[in-house]
């Protein structure tokens, strides 16, 4: 008997002496949270609000916070150091996005009758064409963990510069070489794209946001564990 009060003791002592877990660095192997990583960055997860295209919170996005894979957390590391010389830094809209996020875009992408955000997000492309014309795909490199959605802000201020367009604007005028803008305009995109490109990134012609770590670690895996 007193063997066994002592073994209940010593588990209760387990159970209610032992840290909690902490549920911020529970993630998926390979991958990091990206501002406990890069605490300079800004992060604006969109899919985690109403405030993105679909007018909704986004299926996996449980929590507004931005997770990449460490390898482009390091390229992100090494992009914001850069950018410091201009006083500017990165504001990130997206990073990894759960395959769960890409089917309700899809679905949304696929629904007619819901035309809600039209003229905030693509006023110049009818919804029926999203898909065909790659603004919205069934596969997004986000899932593989390798790409963000970023834009450049002034560090005093923290406003972020004129790229032409807001984030995920659908249309030509959001192509990374559209030539129908401002001089301060291109300026900005070319410089988010020449240090993002000196740092190991490609572009994505369509989407002046958009870069993807050209090495990526996961180059062939789509996940689907939801950000929380």
């Amino acid at each position: 008997m007193y063997r066994f009060i002592l073994f209940v003791f010593a588990l209760l002592a387990v159970v209610f002496l032992s840290p909690a877990k902490d549920e911020r660095s529970s993630l998926r192997q390979g991958f990091v949270d990206l501002q406990e990583s890069v605490p300079t960055l800004i992060i604006d997860l969109r899919y985690a609000s109403g405030d993105n295209f679909v007018g909704k919170r986004i299926d996996g996005y449980e929590a507004k916070r931005g997770v990449a894979s460490q390898q482009t957390a390091q390229a992100m590391r090494n992009v914001q150091a850069n950018l410091v010389d201009y006083g500017l830094g990165l504001k990130v809209f997206d990073a990894y996005r759960p395959q769960s996020a890409v089917d309700h875009f899809v679905r949304w992408a696929s629904d007619p009758t819901d035309t809600s955000t039209r003229a905030d997000y693509y006023p110049d492309v009818a919804k029926k064409d999203l898909i065909p014309e790659d603004y919205i795909a069934p596969k997004s490199g986000h899932s593989r963990g390798s790409a963000v959605d970023v834009t450049l802000i002034d560090l005093e201020s923290k406003e972020e510069l004129d790229m032409g367009t807001r984030f995920d604007h659908f249309g030509p005028r959001s192509h990374a070489e559209n030539i129908d803008l401002s001089k301060s305009q291109r300026a900005s995109r070319l410089l988010l794209r020449t240090v993002m490109e000196r740092h190991g990134f490609k572009h994505f012609s369509k989407e002046w946001w958009h870069f993807s770590l050209a090495n990526e670690p996961f180059p062939r895996t789509y996940f689907d564990f939801p950000i929380q």
